[in-house]
Parts: structure tokens; C-alpha cells; sequence
């Protein structure tokens, strides 16, 4: 609700839209149950026969009678959606046919068993996934599970049973539910049924009692779904309450909340509150409030208030800190919100006269909280002489913190009136009386602003005194003859102090939101630096450093070793930091991390050690610490200690998501490398085997036919030739691949004439381009260029190469050399051709290594075109390959040139490079 007590807008747009999205979707209701047997699918059927019976359109999608025969007679009468047959390993398995279901789509549709588990290559995993798309069809399912299935109690049921479920449904799944309808019977019926064989049948019965079905597993069991079922309805009565606008808690199950403050009462309350919550067996919750109103508490008041606060939560409270103008209204609409029965307060100590004039906190409340229980601690008065258990005024146990205001501010405040008298003093002749009242009342607001309320208060007082004496006749005395002054007097005493309320409201809630912005600009800079880092070494220096800055401490952060021992870190820190970690922090460190929980200093456990611990935590491990040596003696506050729980949490995911990102860097790198592995592997036995086979076999032929013609024995010795060559060059390509993956290419540069090393290449693929046009267009103004000859050779006759492979016998090759229009100061080099061009699917892959396209003539490793790739990347240059106008491909590289000025090229070297 608005402050106004209108309903919230946002609320009723967030309400609209839920409804919105509920009638879209279809209706979820699920049958729990503690265990198997109590009656779940025979609950499901006979409301699905009730349904049917009124006209509702119900199949069934998949129901499981484990043959039990009183179930299995209420299928009878109901239509049925036959199974989709799927095999695995060799046998049949039936499954739900969801296809088949949303091409029915039936109103309604029964679903067995939640938790199942699908047979492999079925659309989802998991049924309670083909449930989830049933929902979003728009159709209604009515669905089985047990407390076992359920995801967030997996441990516990393990723990109790002794029995690892590996079935689980999500908890979200559960909370999505339209209608959880719970089915039960006693342990001792259900094993009842068990001996009777309704459950399982004889053998199976006899192991399950055994296991499983103990009683006190059963009773533990039942315990879990009637907790998880009244959760659930809790949440129906709160939603029902915020959406029909109801504020006042109806008190159908019972919820304590104890006020804190910084007064030694505060001690005996959160004992009380605990006590009363272990008789009632009720949750509980401590709240402070910290007054908009009231200065920041000084420094003693403030270690007993984190003092209490610690004892609270290690008491089992939620512990609530809020901010308000008033103490009460502040309690009353927490408990109101989260459907707190009980409020636990302690008596106020203050004089009766005082409590008459300004009503304690208790007081308010009794007043104000009438459909609460309000329970009053008293204590002994000597335990402090303000109000016990209240904050503000009457400290009832919440908020406001005692400030201890230096003597001082108050004689400031003197000096100032004094001043201020004088001033009106000199302007009484030309100024009127309610000037000089302005006067005043603008000392008082100076006086709050600077010096607090205490100094605010007497000014005031004093203000109203001088005023008199000074101003109102008969001056010089405090004698009034007018009796309408007895009225100014009050209004600017009032006034005074309301304005001075107002600005010390104001200075608070400045102070808040400064507060709250430099801890929203801390996170967003620890955000946005985590996500810059690149890995887990990276993310814990980030997290050091802004804890340093944040906290104002030395931080590192401490990561466990493979056995779990926390370690002295090595680079995550400062300096001083690592020498200031002895064996006690290390302790503090490691008990941290095994019991996820802050320790060290200011702490219960080890609190002798200089450095504050405290876990970071990602799921339900501590993956590190994170240690802090504050500047000062004391701990942190309680303040910075939950901004500390924040800080830690957003650092946990950030490491772990550095970490599980260096894990998929691995595992990708794995990947690859058992693809190369596997590629090579290929390579050697197909691409090897093939020139070795021809070898061979000439070779052979040689020996064992003596009367071998003369042409003959020279066609073979030529074979043998040319595969020894063919398997030269693929020894070669996979050496120098070798040596690119390895980094072992040394790049030896010399100047040479681009038309020298086209040549050389023409000259050495000059028998696989027999027959085909060679043209060269090389532009006579080249310089030459700094490269290693060897290797930009190698690249040339890769190229050509791959033209001999992949285009058509007798079409033309064009080699061509220009000064580079891609990358400034570099020539590059072309090869082109008339084929078919490369297939768009190929273009992603052209330069990858055992990548061959389409269309090859002959064996190939696929290794030239990535050789060519890692040499160019050596010159510092760049490669591309496209299709030209008219058909064929293009296959493109630049290299650079250096600045130092290249010698000139021979006259004759030029001539005899345009002959070619």
C-alpha cells in the first residue's frame, strides 16, 4: 500500500501482469506425498474422474499403476494418449508422446511422476520440462512427486535415508504450481499397505522395508512434506492478503520480532526472543531502526549495538535494519508487512513524568499495534539510566543511538546567540519585532545545522529568554506585561525546535544517501572491473584492491589448494598484507572457509587475529577468502559487515565465473587438440599410406619382373619419382605446420625482387600446371621487399598447388602483384583462377588446418592453405580469398614493407621478370 494508504501502482501493474500471464499458460496442481504408496496417482484418478464427470475434457498422457489394481480400475473410462515407442540398448521403452498431446490438446492431462527421467533422445530430459511445455500450450496438468524429488531437500533426504535421489524436481517448478494438494496417511498404515503388497510387489516389498521404508524414515519424511506444504500455503494466505489489500497480520502461525538498540537491556531481549521463539516454535527476526532524526551513534554505543546484533545472529534471528522518522510506525509497518505476531520490547526506566510529556516507544506501540502481542521485558534500572529497549527517545529496544554531544558545540551555540542579540541590538531601530524574531530563529537553524539538536535545544530555550529581556518591554527583565508575548514565546520556542528537528532530518537522510551512493558506485566499479578481468588472477587483484578502497583495510584474497588448506596468497594483495597473515589469521582463514562463516577480528571465533575473514561462497562451497586488516583497532561496524556479505557475494561470482571460463578455455583447447590429433592421425594413415603404396608397388614390380620393357621399367621409375616427391611435400607441410603450432619459425628476411620469387614458384609447380595458361601481372614499379625467400616461395607454390587440385585441367592461372589497396605501405600477391570458385560453406574454413574442400583432384593432409596463413601472420601480413566476376577464386596475401628504403631492382633482373 502507499504511504496514503492507496493501493501501490506498481503493485496493482505487477498483479495485472501475473494474472495476465496466468491466464495464459495452463494450470499446474500436483499430488505430494511423503513417500510411495500413500495414495498419490489414486488421488490424481479419482479427481480426474470427478472432472470428467462435470463435463471437463481429461486424458491421460502417462500414469504408472506399478500394478497395483485399485488404481489401475480408475483408468478405465479414460481417454488415453498412446506411448511413443522408443528404443535404447537394445529394448523398448515407453514414454510419454508429448507431440501427440499438444496436437490433442485436451483441456486437461494427467502426467505421472514428475521426477522421471526420459529415455534418451527424447525431446526433454526430464518430464517435469515436457510438463513446463504442456503449461505454456495453455493445458492444464495434474501431476504426482514425492518430498524426495525435491531439489532444495535432496541433501536432507539423503542425510535421513541414507539414499541418494538422483530424480529431483526444481523448487521454481513447485512455487509455479497453481495448487499443491497434499496426500497422506500415517507411517504405520503405509506400511501396512506395504506388507500387504499394495505398494510393491513381495520382493521388492521386503528390501524396501528394510531400506527405505523404516519408520523412522517415514516419520521424518512426512515431517518434511507438511513443512513444505504449510510453506506453501503460507505464501497462498500472504498473497491473498496483498492482493485483497489486507495490512493487518492474521496470526495463523506465529512470527517474533525482538527491537535492538545499543542499551545493555538489549542483551536480555534477544534471550527472551529466542526462548519464546524455541517454546512457539516460531521464526524470529531482531530489527533496528536508525532514526532520520538523530546524529550517527558514537563509538561505544555503536560495539555494544553490533555487539547485540552479533548475538542475534548467532542466536538463529534475521536481523533487520531499517531507517525512519519514528521508531514505532517504523516496527509496526515491518511486522505488518511480514505477518509478525509478537513484538518484543523492553520497559522503558525513564522518570514517570518524562514517559507523560513524550510517550515511549512501548507505549506506541500498545496504542498502535492492537492486533499484536506485545511482550515487555523488564530489567534491572542500574543496567543503564536512558529508557531500555527503546531507540530514540525511549530506546524501546530499535534504533536511535546516543550521541554524546562535546561541551563545546554548546558554548558555540552560546557565542552565537550572543552575537545574534548583538546584531538585533544594533538593527532595533531600523528593523521590527518579528525581524528580530527571524533573527533568532535563523540562530537556531545555524546552531542545529553545525552543532546538532543538544546545542539546537538551548539555543531555543535561550533564544525565547533573550528575546524577552532584551526586546519586550519592560526591557531588562523578565517580567511580561503583555500577555500576547506568552504566546510568541511558545510559537518560537516550538518553531525553533521543529526547525531544528526538520534540518537534522535533512543532514540525515543526507548522509544516508551519500552513504548509499558511494556503496552503489562501489559495486557498479567492482562490477564493471570483475568483468574486465580476463582471468581468476585478474578477478582476485580487482577484488583485493576495491576491498582496500571500500573497507578502508589491507585486503588479499586467500584461495585453497587441492586439499582444501588455505594458503598465504602470493600476488592477490598488498605487500603488507602477506607479512601481517601469521598462523592465527591463516586459522581464521581455513575456519572461514571450512564453515562458511566470517571469522577473525571482532568475531567469536578467533577474535585475536588482526585480519577479518570472511568466505566468498558460490553455491554451497567457499571457493576463497577474502581477509581484512583494518586501518584502525576496531572491527568493522555492523553496517559495513552486511555491505561486507554483498561485496563478498558479487566477488564469489566473479571468481567463479573467471574460473569456470578458464575451465571452457581448457576444455576447448582439449577439443582441439583431439581434433588435430584426430585429423593428423587421418592425414598419416590415408595421405601417407597412399604415395608409400605406390612406391611400394613399383618397387616391387621392378624387382620381381626382370623382362620389363624398357618404357615400362621407366613409367614405374617415373611413379616412383613422383610419389616420393607427393610424399616430400606432405612430410614437409606437416613439419612446417610442426613449427607454426610450436612457435619455431624463425622469419630470416632478405630483399628480393617479387618477380624472382614468383618465378621460382612457377618453376617448381611448372609439371602439375602442364597444360594450363600461366599469366603473370606483375607491376614494373615494384619495389623489393623484405622477406624470408624460402617461405614466401612456399606460400606461392601452395597457391598454385591448390589451383592444380581444385580447378579443371587446361583453365588459366593468373598470378598477380600490385602494391597493396588493404594495408598501407605493403605489396601484395595474388593467385587466381578460373574453377568454380569456393562454396559459401567453405568460406568460414578456407585457412583452417585438415580443412579440404569440395571437388579436390587427389589426396591432400588440407594443410596448405593454414601453412600459407601461418607464414603470412609471420611476415606481419595478411591473407583473404574470395570469388571473382565471371568465375573462378582469388586467393590474396600482403606483405609489408619496412621503412629503410629497398636497393634498387637490376635492370636486367626487371627484363627478365616480364619475359616470364
Amino acid at each position: 500500500m502507499a504511504g496514503d494508504g492507496r493501493p501501490d501502482p506498481d503493485a496493482l501493474l505487477k498483479r495485472v501482469q501475473s494474472d495476465e500471464e496466468r491466464e495464459r499458460r495452463g494450470k499446474l496442481k500436483i499430488f505430494f506425498g511423503f513417500a510411495p504408496g500413500v495414495g498419490k496417482t489414486y488421488s490424481m484418478l479419482a479427481s480426474a474422474r470427478r472432472l470428467r464427470a462435470h463435463g471437463a475434457d481429461v486424458v491421460v498422457g502417462i500414469v504408472e499403476t506399478h500394478g497395483r489394481q485399485e488404481t489401475a480400475s480408475l483408468l478405465d473410462g479414460l481417454e488415453s494418449i498412446p506411448r511413443r515407442d522408443v528404443p535404447y540398448r537394445g529394448q523398448r521403452l515407453d514414454e510419454m508422446d508429448l507431440d501427440a498431446i499438444l496436437t490433442r490438446r485436451p483441456e486437461l492431462v494427467l502426467v505421472d511422476e514428475l521426477a522421471h527421467t526420459n529415455a534418451p533422445g527424447s525431446r526433454h530430459q526430464k518430464r517435469w520440462q515436457d510438463v513446463m511445455e504442456l503449461l505454456e500450450a495453455g493445458i492444464d496438468v495434474h501431476s504426482t512427486l514425492n518430498v524426495q524429488h525435491v531439489e532444495s531437500l535432496n541433501d536432507v533426504v539423503a542425510q535421513i535415508t541414507r539414499i541418494q535421489v538422483r530424480e529431483t524436481v526444481p523448487d521454481l517448478l513447485l512455487e509455479r504450481a497453481d495448487e499443491i494438494e497434499l496426500v497422506d496417511i500415517s507411517p504405520d498404515e503405509l506400511l501396512g499397505r506395504l506388507n500387504e503388497g499394495k505398494v510393491y510387489l513381495p520382493d521388492q516389498a521386503r528390501r524396501a522395508a528394510e531400506h527405505f521404508f523404516r519408520p523412522g524414515n517415514l516419520l521424518a519424511l512426512r515431517e518434511l512434506a507438511l513443512r513444505r506444504t504449510a510453506q506453501r500455503v503460507d505464501a497462498d494466505v500472504r498473497a491473498y492478503r496483498a492482493e485483497q489489500g489486507i495490512q493487518t497480520p492474521w496470526q495463523s502461525s506465529d512470527r517474533i520480532l525482538v527491537c535492538v538498540s545499543s542499551s545493555p537491556l538489549s542483551a536480555r531481549l534477544i534471550r527472551s526472543a529466542r526462548r519464546l521463539s524455541d517454546s512457539l516454535r516460531a521464526p524470529w527476526a531482531a530489527i533496528h531502526v536508525d532514526l532520520v532524526t538523530a546524529p550517527p551513534s558514537g563509538g561505544a554505543d555503536r560495539t555494544r549495538l553490533d555487539a547485540h546484533l552479533k548475538l542475534a545472529t548467532s542466536l538463529g534471528a534475521e536481523v533487520v535494519r531499517l531507517s525512519g522518522a519514528r521508531v514505532a510506525s517504523t516496527v509496526l509497518e515491518y511486522a505488518r508487512a511480514n505477518d509478525v505476531t509478537r513484538i518484543v520490547v523492553g520497559r522503558s526506566t525513564r522518570p514517570r513524568l518524562v514517559d507523560l510529556v513524550r510517550p515511549t516507544v512501548l507505549d506506541q506501540l500498545v496504542r498502535s499495534g492492537t492486533e499484536l502481542d506485545v511482550h515487555v521485558i523488564s530489567g534491572d534500572p542500574r543496567d543503564d539510566d536512558r529508557v531500555a529497549g527503546a531507540s530514540a527517545a525511549s530506546r524501546a529496544g530499535s534504533a536511535r543511538p546516543t550521541a554524546h554531544t562535546p561541551a563545546m558545540n554548546y558554548v558555540w551555540a552560546g557565542i552565537l546567540l550572543i552575537v545574534t542579540t548583538g546584531i538585533a541590538g544594533i538593527l532595533r531601530g531600523f528593523a521590527d519585532l518579528p525581524d528580530v524574531e527571524m533573527a533568532y530563529l535563523l540562530s537556531i537553524m545555524a546552531t542545529a545545522a553545525v552543532w546538532g539538536r543538544g546545542p539546537a535545544l538551548l539555543s531555543a530555550a535561550l533564544s525565547v529568554a533573550a528575546f524577552d529581556f532584551f526586546f519586550v518591554p519592560p526591557y531588562l527583565t523578565f517580567a511580561v506585561t503583555d500577555r500576547q508575548y506568552l504566546l510568541t514565546f511558545a510559537m518560537m520556542f516550538v518553531v525553533g525546535v521543529a526547525v531544528s528537528s526538520l534540518i537534522l532530518r535533512i543532514r540525515r537522510q543526507e548522509s544516508d544517501a551519500v552513504r548509499r551512493e558511494e556503496r552503489t558506485a562501489s559495486l557498479y566499479a567492482l562490477t564493471r572491473d570483475l568483468g574486465a578481468a580476463a582471468d581468476v588472477d585478474a578477478v582476485l587483484v580487482a577484488i583485493a584492491r576495491h576491498a582496500s578502497e571500500i573497507f578502508d583495510s589491507r585486503a588479499t584474497v586467500l584461495l585453497p589448494d587441492e586439499s582444501g588448506r588455505v594458503a598465504a596468497p602470493t600476488a592477490t594483495g598488498e605487500p603488507t598484507v602477506l607479512g601481517a597473515l601469521g598462523a592465527t589469521e591463516l586459522a581464521a582463514a581455513q575456519w572461514a572457509r571450512d564453515h562458511r562463516r566470517v571469522a577473525g577480528l571482532g568475531t567469536d571465533t578467533l577474535p585475536g587475529s588482526v585480519a577479518l575473514c570472511a568466505p566468498l561462497e558460490a553455491g554451497s562451497r567457499a571457493i576463497a577468502v577474502l581477509a581484512l586488516i583494518p586501518e584502525g583497532p576496531d572491527a568493522l561496524p555492523a553496517d559495513q559487515r552486511h555491505f561486507l556479505d554483498t561485496f563478498c557475494r558479487q566477488a564469489a561470482f566473479a571468481v567463479e565465473r573467471a574460473r569456470l571460463a578458464e575451465e571452457a578455455r581448457v576444455a576447448t583447447l582439449r577439443m582441439r587438440t583431439e581434433e588435430l590429433r584426430s585429423a593428423l592421425l587421418s592425414a598419416v594413415s590415408h595421405d601417407l599410406r597412399t604415395p608409400l603404396g605406390g612406391i611400394t608397388g613399383a618397387a616391387t614390380t621392378l624387382r620381381d619382373e626382370p623382362s620389363l620393357t624398357p618404357e615400362t621399367r621407366s613409367e614405374l621409375i617415373v611413379s616412383i619419382c613422383d610419389e616420393a616427391a607427393r610424399l616430400e611435400r606432405l612430410v614437409s607441410n606437416l613439419l612446417e605446420m610442426t613449427r607454426l603450432a610450436s612457435g619455431g619459425l624463425v622469419v630470416r628476411k632478405e630483399w628480393v625482387p617479387v618477380e624472382e620469387l614468383v618465378g621460382a614458384a612457377i618453376e617448381r609447380t611448372r609439371r602439375l600446371l602442364v597444360g594450363r595458361s600461366i599469366v603473370t601481372d606483375l607491376m614494373a614499379s615494384l619495389p623489393m621487399i623484405p622477406v624470408d625467400p624460402t617461405l614466401v616461395e612456399q606460400i606461392l607454390v601452395n597457391l598454385l598447388e591448390n589451383v592444380a587440385r581444385y580447378t579443371p585441367d587446361g583453365s588459366p592461372v593468373t598470378v598477380i602483384a600490385t602494391p597493396s589497396s588493404k594495408e598501407p605501405d605493403s605489396v601484395e600477391i595474388a593467385v587466381a583462377d578460373r574453377g568454380p570458385g569456393i562454396a559459401p560453406e567453405d568460406e568460414p574454413r578456407l585457412f583452417e588446418r585438415f580443412y579440404r574442400g569440395e571437388g579436390a583432384v587427389g589426396r591432400g593432409a588440407g594443410l596448405g592453405l593454414a601453412i600459407c596463413r601461418g607464414f603470412v601472420q609471420a611476415h606481419g601480413g595478411t591473407i583473404g580469398a574470395q570469388n571473382r566476376d565471371g568465375g573462378g577464386a582469388i586467393v590474396w596475401f600482403t606483405l609489408p614493407l619496412e621503412s629503410a628504403s629497398a636497393p634498387a631492382l637490376p635492370e636486367e633482373v626487371a627484363g627478365d621478370a616480364q619475359s616470364l
